[in-house]
């Protein structure tokens, strides 16, 4: 099954644009302006919205403009109206229980945590759509004494956006696989460091 509809998560606002939670925004972007696709505000979505060929595929491309547990909203909406079910999204959101660098592809599992996934499984009312997770590391396991949501909410160190950026760079090169649903294929390739 083809992917349709590719969400970034993240937070709208210069205050979160650089901040951690925002790894989907980031990928989303950058893929957005490989494929010369323009995000715009689109209202009925609540969201900025693209229409891309992927690999010969037309996709959408998404970024919820409310916070990031709204989310479901503007994903809802839009599968709603376009028909998209859930096995045709692929949501990609910033990852606790990764080291940055790290990006991984799953498809279905809990919310771990993460209210934009809580809010998308809601607005779907399924957890089986596909997930890109992008590693941004955990306080404790990088050794700083921060609570979790102050640490999603701050930039990263320049070290582990390095790495991060590694890792969207790394998901870039699979996402013609992924848009065609080739995903053993493309989690082999990406989970090969």
């Amino acid at each position: 099954m083809p992917i349709r509809l590719i969400v970034g998560l993240g937070n709208p606002g210069p205050e979160y644009e650089q901040t951690r939670h925002n790894a989907g925004f980031w990928l989303v972007d950058n893929l957005a302006n490989d494929v010369g696709a323009r995000l715009q505000r689109e209202s009925k979505y609540n969201a900025m919205v693209a229409k891309a060929v992927i690999a010969g595929q037309e996709v959408y491309l998404l970024e919820p403009l409310t916070y990031m547990n709204r989310s479901g909203q503007s994903v809802g909406a839009l599968c709603r109206f376009f028909k998209i079910n859930a096995d045709e999204v692929l949501v990609v959101h910033d990852e606790l229980d990764l080291m940055p660098g790290i990006a991984r592809l799953k498809k279905g599992g809990s919310a771990g945590g993460h209210n934009g996934l809580k809010d998308i499984t809601a607005a779907l009312g399924t957890q089986e759509y596909w997930r890109l997770r992008l590693g941004i590391g955990h306080p404790r396991t990088l050794n700083l004494a921060q609570q979790v949501a102050d640490f999603v909410l701050h930039r990263p160190r320049r070290e582990d956006q390095d790495l991060i950026e590694r890792a969207i760079d790394k998901s870039l090169l699979v996402m013609p696989l992924i848009v065609k649903g080739e995903f053993p294929n493309a989690t082999m390739k990406l989970h090969t460091d």
